[in-house]
């Protein structure tokens, strides 16, 4: 069993969540959340904003943590456990541009309704849904600025 620690963000921008559209040699995978593999050296915070900026070219700053999930999925040689901790960000701007190095096609910011459909993993919408719950109590309390 090979155990990988994974750090990504939910980005909001004026209500709306950034997504990446993956697509690995022209097989469907899929609308996904920034996230990426934590680099020695880094806290999990640095690690959730380097990710965000590589695959999406967007800018945003941590709001605060959200929670972690954890899956499996499995490798040639073995089982793969990941455990992903998540940031609720603020975006700084509309402005994405895919990575298309990591086979990300498509990127953008969409409304909470088209987001929750589109992504593909139900452990990143269960934290779309956490984030964008607590998005608005930080909204209404006037904390969101």
């Amino acid at each position: 069993m090979i155990e990988a620690v994974s750090c990504g963000g939910v980005v909001i921008f004026r209500g709306k969540i950034l997504l990446l559209y993956k697509n690995y040699k022209n097989r469907y995978e899929g609308w996904v959340l920034p996230k990426g593999t934590v680099e020695e050296g880094e806290t999990h915070e640095q690690t959730a904003l380097r990710e965000v900026k590589e695959e999406s070219g967007a800018d945003a700053e941590i709001v605060e943590y959200l929670d972690s999930s954890s899956y499996t999925f499995t490798v040639p040689e073995d089982t793969v456990v990941k455990e992903v901790h998540w940031y609720l960000m603020k975006g700084r701007s509309y402005y994405s541009k895919p990575q298309t190095e990591e086979y990300f096609k498509d990127s953008g910011y969409y409304k909470y309704h088209e987001a929750i459909h589109l992504l593909k993993f139900p452990n990143e919408k269960e934290m779309l849904e956490k984030a964008y719950a607590r998005y608005l109590a930080l909204r209404s309390e006037g904390k969101w600025l």
